[in-house]
């Protein structure tokens, strides 16, 4: 992997390109007007980052570039702004004020809605074991514009955490979160979109563990809440009541904290 930056860039651009390649363990290489094909050429790579004022691109031969964007989480926020439900607010019980841990973040698409929903006196911490898609998402919500003010600012509101959650929950002081979420990469795809390919050639695919949700109970102080599809028997191995399934397979459980 090596990180680049767009074409003429200025001298914060340049610094910040740097700066991720140190954090990425990557070599960071001047644009110098050569394109992307001719830096894949020339450094033998099979990955690029590129750095631009507005936003960090992961660049695959062959793969959709990969960079933040907030995805269905714009269609689900603007249907709650109008007054409606989202599913998996409602499952959650996630109000304003709560503290969210979202162990497996990936975009954030969910980090997002649960930012939203718990407004300025809340708080969303979102773990992803992913370095690349840990930086790339973390610059993403500070850059991205919707050109709504209430959105933006949930963005810029989620705290990324880069790390394994087995590790970061096994640290974690009891009842210290509302809700406690995990939405492991599915083993069985439920969408063909271009836009995920990428996120599922970077992701981490490690199955919950029982010692996780273990923690995850010890941490919760109302639920903890897995998306899983239907038929991956995650919610029986690992004592989840089932309590929703969407006519797209993806299914949501929940232990209920007492």
């Amino acid at each position: 992997m090596i990180v680049t930056t767009s074409e003429r860039p200025e001298a914060d651009t340049v610094e910040r390109a740097k700066r991720l390649a140190d954090e990425l363990h990557a070599s960071y290489v001047p644009r110098s007007n050569k394109t992307i094909r001719a830096l894949y050429a020339m450094w033998a790579v099979d990955e690029i980052v590129v750095v631009s004022p507005r936003e960090v691109r992961l660049l695959q031969e062959g793969q959709h570039p990969f960079y933040f964007h907030p995805s269905m989480a714009l269609v689900r926020l603007k249907r709650l702004r109008t007054g409606g439900n989202d599913t998996l607010l409602t499952v959650s019980g996630v109000a304003e004020g709560d503290t969210v841990l979202d162990c497996t973040a990936g975009l954030c698409s969910d980090a997002l809605v649960f930012s939203y929903a718990a407004g300025t006196q809340g708080k969303v911490i979102a773990i992803e074991a992913s370095r690349v898609l840990h930086a790339i998402v973390r610059e993403g919500l500070q850059t991205y514009e919707t050109g709504l003010a209430d959105i933006d600012e949930a963005m810029r509101a989620i705290r990324t955490v880069h790390g394994e959650h087995r590790s970061i929950l096994q640290r974690m002081e009891d009842k210290s979160a509302d809700v406690v979420y995990f939405d492991p990469m599915f083993e069985k795809p439920v969408t063909t979109s271009s836009s995920i390919v990428p996120l599922r050639s970077q992701a981490i695919r490690e199955p919950l563990s029982a010692e996780a949700v273990k923690d995850a109970i010890r941490i919760a102080r109302k639920k903890v809440v897995l998306k899983d599809h239907r038929d991956s028997g995650q919610f029986e191995r690992l004592g989840f009541r089932l309590v929703r399934v969407s006519a797209s397979a993806v299914a949501y459980g929940v232990i209920d904290i007492d």
